[in-house]
């Protein structure tokens, strides 16, 4: 009977199936185990890297934890080698060798690895951050002219207008400053200069506070749940199976809502002939070109360049906000020699601020330079390696390292601005490192809270004048205050894949005497 069933060929071909895909398993583990040894690499092994990479999985340690650890394993090394699934990953820790792969020879660098292409998830993959190749090119050189110093100018009256009503309408409910749970209200700060400023729609987030604008931000920037962690995993695994299962990283109501807003702005604006300096306006200009050496400009385009510039602005430039606030609340003297020079300016605006004036406060851009070292707005900077390259040997007396086609490279931000070889007492917030006398001191290519070279973040410009006009009219009005919620030093909440302290931002803002 038992010879029988195994000479049956349903028997014998699942026996067969089940042994090719042991063979394979054993093959793959054996590939990555054994790949950085071969090259004379020196490599987080399997299993303590494995470990490390579950214990952010599930929540136990957090991701600048895991940042430092890594950067750490080999302090002698230039680079040292991982695994990213299957993936060849190289983590490079020398400054010279991060200037070399994202500025000098960016042509091997030129993208970054992408969760969902644009053919699974066209709101994630046709945006700027996800393009690839002559793409991104075409899309970055259109969308350039809309963060040049006219254009933001140009824009500044919009989120100067922003800034003032946010900082009044605090102003007139003193009740709600006793204890203010920042990133809450900076959201909604973003939101509406993100609105105003990319769409061309008015939206007041503090006193309509379920505008959809504001909803539809908190719902896609939840990253902290298990559920959306494994989706990325899975998207990451296998892009093919999320397809088939029809997976997408954003819902598509969100999707919807996006599409109708670009899709509602642009007819009003070409039926009404409306010109305004934003980015709607620079993409329906692309849209209307005709070369044949362009990618024809649709709808979905001009919707994920609208949808990445809201994605990034509403969290990430509110989250930067938040850790100045915080730091200002619990370190008086700075922000006291801050104040200082706001209400400077104020006076000489005769109660406003300029576009210039906010140029001119230079504490003011070392509080902010300084708070970007310390809490970076990406932990890790990743570049995808798409003509194969030689790296130098990691440590003397190595060998050359031949990074393969479609290898990942990484710069590790979070660990650089830490690094007290390079920012000495790196925990301690000091923007005197920032100073005219001292800026030249930090080694080039050790601070990148936005990257470096082509592939910089292109709205960082934009981000720093939101975040100062905003401070400033704060400071013009309140003093910022810790309470028995503050958190310091902070512990960063290991639920959150980005900067967050444990219990949420929370300061209190007592209004000035005038």
């Amino acid at each position: 009977m038992e010879l029988s069933l195994l000479s049956s060929p349903f028997v014998l071909l699942l026996i067969t199936l089940v042994t090719i895909g042991v063979i394979k398993v054993i093959a793959k583990i054996h590939y990555q185990y054994t790949y950085w040894r071969k090259r004379g690499v020196p490599y987080i092994r399997t299993i303590p890297g494995w470990r490390i990479s579950w214990k952010v999985f599930f929540q136990r340690i957090n991701f600048a934890e895991y940042c430092k650890f890594i950067y750490n394993y080999e302090p002698d090394a230039k680079y040292l080698g991982l695994m990213d699934m299957s993936t060849p990953l190289v983590l490079i820790r020398d400054p010279e060798l991060i200037k070399d792969i994202m500025v000098k020879d960016f042509e091997h660098f030129p993208d970054h690895r992408t969760f969902a292409s644009e053919d699974i998830d066209p709101l994630f993959g046709k945006n700027i951050f996800s393009l690839r190749g002559n793409r991104w090119k075409e899309m970055r050189n259109t969308l350039s002219p809309s963060f040049t110093a006219s254009k933001m100018k140009a824009m500044f009256e919009l989120v100067s207008k922003c800034s003032r009503e946010f900082s009044e309408y605090l102003a007139d409910h003193p009740e709600e400053c006793s204890s203010v749970d920042t990133k809450e209200i900076f959201r909604r700060y973003t939101t509406d200069v993100i609105a105003t400023s990319a769409f061309g729609i008015s939206v007041n987030s503090l006193k309509d506070r379920n505008n959809e604008f504001f909803t539809r931000g908190m719902e896609f920037t939840n990253f902290a749940s298990i559920r959306t962690m494994l989706k990325f995993l899975l998207f990451r695994m296998s892009p093919r199976l999320t397809k088939a299962l029809g997976i997408n990283l954003f819902s598509p109501a969100t999707s919807q809502f996006f599409k109708k807003v670009v899709a509602e702005t642009i007819k009003t604006r070409e039926e009404q002939g409306i010109i305004r300096p934003d980015m709607i306006h620079l993409l329906m200009q692309a849209r209307n070109k005709e070369s044949s050496s362009v990618h024809e400009m649709t709808l979905d385009d001009i919707v994920a360049q609208a949808f990445i510039f809201f994605l990034a602005g509403f969290s990430t430039s509110a989250t930067l906000m938040c850790f100045v606030a915080h730091e200002l609340a619990v370190n008086r003297d700075i922000q006291d020699r801050l104040w200082k020079e706001v209400e400077k300016h104020f006076a000489e605006g005769k109660g406003e601020i300029s576009y210039e004036s906010v140029s001119k406060m230079v504490y003011m851009d070392m509080v902010v330079s300084e708070t970007l070292r310390k809490y970076p707005p990406v932990i890790f900077i990743d570049r995808l390696c798409v003509k194969s390259y030689e790296l130098p040997p990691p440590k003397p007396g190595g060998k050359n390292l031949n990074v393969e086609h479609n290898s990942m490279m990484m710069a590790p931000v979070y660990a650089l601005h830490h690094d007290p070889k390079y920012f000495p007492n790196p925990d301690k917030f000091d923007p005197e490192r920032f100073s005219d006398e001292n800026i030249d001191n930090i080694v080039p290519y050790t601070y990148m809270p936005f990257g470096h070279g082509p592939r910089k973040c292109i709205g960082n410009r934009f981000a720093l004048m939101e975040t100062k006009l905003l401070i400033a009219h704060l400071l013009h009005k309140f003093i910022f205050k810790a309470t028995e919620k503050t958190i310091y030093p902070v512990v960063f909440d290991k639920k959150q894949f980005d900067l967050h302290p444990e219990g949420g931002f929370w300061i209190a803002l007592e209004k000035r005497e005038k």
